[in-house]
């Protein structure tokens, strides 16, 4: 049976195998786990932010995406120009949705997005739960909400016993959507089985970091997911 002691340790390694990353969108989430969680080694993440924007080739772009981080996120005038990718557009709405009202066609766009399925759906729920978030008024068909949490649960019961990538985005953020009741428990157990040694989970993308490492992009999901688990009963909450 897993242990709070057990459950902490693999908190730890993973922390420890992240905490040195300057992957800019490694630090925004790492932020995120720090406010939400209170991981106390990841306090500095956005203040690192800061330091890999300032010689980034895409630094317009984070720019714009720190908002995840920083309510009073301050912006260039022509930054919005550089988030040029669809699910972005729909993301960074969501983000400032609070200070620039949503477009009249966003409703429309984020279905396209959900039903589109993958990484598309998942960034769908996550842009919801900026809206969310937010407080931003926003004007979704009958059911359009519980169908999309459905589906993207549907993506972590496919096969349980398999853990990818795609798997962890939609367990983690089931949970950042207060669903981590649908995440499926075979699936959790199947996490805990498979960290690597270093700490992490998954393998990075080619040319992404050490070949013979673990992927940051999983590792972070992980975490997440970790920091909603009950150890006595493997149940998420």
């Amino acid at each position: 049976m897993l242990t709070q002691t057990d459950l902490r340790s693999r908190i730890a390694k993973a922390v420890s195998f992240l905490k040195s990353t300057r992957e800019p969108h490694a630090l925004l989430f790492m932020n995120l786990i720090y406010r939400r969680y209170g991981v106390k080694d990841f306090s500095e993440a956005l203040a690192r932010y800061d330091e890999v924007l300032t010689d980034h080739a895409d630094a317009p772009k984070l720019r714009v995406l720190r908002r995840m981080a920083d309510a009073d996120n301050p912006l260039q005038p022509d930054d919005w120009d550089y988030v040029t990718f669809p699910k972005d557009r729909v993301l960074v709405a969501a983000m400032y949705c609070d200070r620039l009202e949503l477009p009249d066609s966003y409703a429309e766009v984020l279905a396209i997005e959900a039903e589109a399925g993958g990484y598309a759906l998942t960034h769908a729920l996550l842009s919801y739960i900026f809206v969310q978030d937010n407080g931003c008024p926003l004007d979704l068909p009958e059911g359009f909400v519980e169908k999309m949490y459905a589906d993207v649960a549907a993506i972590v019961a496919d096969r349980p016993g398999t853990i990818n990538d795609i798997k962890l985005e939609a367990a983690a953020f089931l949970c950042l959507a207060r669903q981590s009741a649908r995440v499926n428990l075979h699936f959790v157990r199947r996490v805990f089985e498979i960290q690597n040694k270093d700490g992490g989970w998954g393998k990075p993308d080619e040319g992404a970091g050490d070949p013979d490492g673990s992927s940051w992009h999983s590792t972070i999901l992980a975490l997440i997911l970790l920091h909603h688990v009950e150890p006595a009963s493997y149940t998420v909450s």
